[in-house]
Parts: C-alpha cells; sequence; structure tokens
C-alpha cells in the first residue's frame, strides 16, 4: 500500500544507481560470522571490480580467521557523505575467497591505491607500497544476493511528508 511504510520492496535501487553508489563510494561495511557465532562488522575500503568487491586486511585479523572457517559474508555500502547525497543503499551477500598469493597482490595493490588516492600518484604510490606487507591478505568478495533502498522512492509515496 502506498500509504504505509511497512512493504518497501518497490523502493529497491534502479540498477544504475546501485551501480554509481557501487563505484562512488570508497568504503562499506564488511560483516561476518565470528567464532561464537555472532555478526560482527567493521568499516573497510573496497575495490569494485567485475561485479566483485575486493578488500584487504592483515592476516591476524579475526575476520580473516572467521571467513577461513565461514566464507558467507555480507556488506553493506551507503550513500552518506557522497556526491549522491544520502539516503541510498545496498546490502550484499555472499562468499569470500582470501588470496595470499603473488599474482594477486601485484595487480590489487596499485587498483586498490589508485582507487582510493585518484587525485594524488604519489599518495597512491606510498599507499600501494604500505599495503605490500608479508602478512597481508586480499580479500575477494563474491555477491550472490542484493538487498537495496532509495529513499527518494520511499519519500515519493509520502507526499504529505514532504510538503
Amino acid at each position: 500500500m502506498a500509504g504505509d511504510y511497512e512493504d518497501l520492496t518497490a523502493c529497491a535501487l534502479a540498477p544504475e544507481l546501485e551501480h554509481k553508489l557501487v563505484n562512488t563510494q570508497r568504503e562499506c561495511v564488511f560483516m561476518w560470522t565470528n567464532a561464537a557465532g555472532e555478526a560482527f562488522g567493521v568499516v573497510m575500503s573496497y575495490l569494485p571490480k567485475n561485479g566483485t568487491l575486493w578488500l584487504t586486511a592483515a592476516e591476524r585479523r579475526k575476520r580473516i580467521a572467521a571467513i577461513r572457517r565461514f566464507p558467507r559474508a555480507s556488506v553493506c555500502i551507503n550513500s552518506s557523505g557522497s556526491r549522491m547525497g544520502g539516503g541510498k543503499t545496498v546490502t550484499y551477500k555472499g562468499t569470500c575467497v582470501v588470496h595470499d598469493d603473488r599474482e594477486t597482490k601485484d595487480w590489487f595493490y596499485p587498483e586498490f591505491a589508485n582507487y582510493l588516492r585518484p587525485d594524488d600518484t604519489n599518495a597512491a604510490m606510498v599507499f600501494r607500497d604500505f599495503l605490500d606487507s608479508p602478512h597481508r591478505v586480499v580479500i575477494e568478495f563474491v555477491p550472490d544476493y542484493s538487498l537495496s533502498f532509495d529513499a527518494s522512492l520511499m519519500w515519493a509515496r509520502s507526499p504529505d511528508v514532504v510538503a
């Protein structure tokens, strides 16, 4: 019903807005299940590439052991603080693959550094070198389900509130 907020399925992001959101933002909330079976998450930078999200962390981080144990995770990206304004979000469920091979690190670190520091080549180079430490791994997050929301569509259903 258009007069309430019980069913917001019609308020999903249009595919082009979802693509723009994922490729505009630089940070997400990465969530996994810890050894006690509890949900946990942290804010992480990511690199979108070919329908997957790529992240990195030190091998000793608890999230790495957790996703090696149970590779399912979730990622939430929202538009707050972006040029898109607020009110847009997408959450993905998916499977993680932890990479520690040199071949993955060799393409990932430069692309990731340039994605995060696009306006400063020197800063990107320094960041790339900083990342390339002996006990760092790369996480490939492969989404298989998404749930998105566009608040502008919800507000369009609420003309009395907007006025």
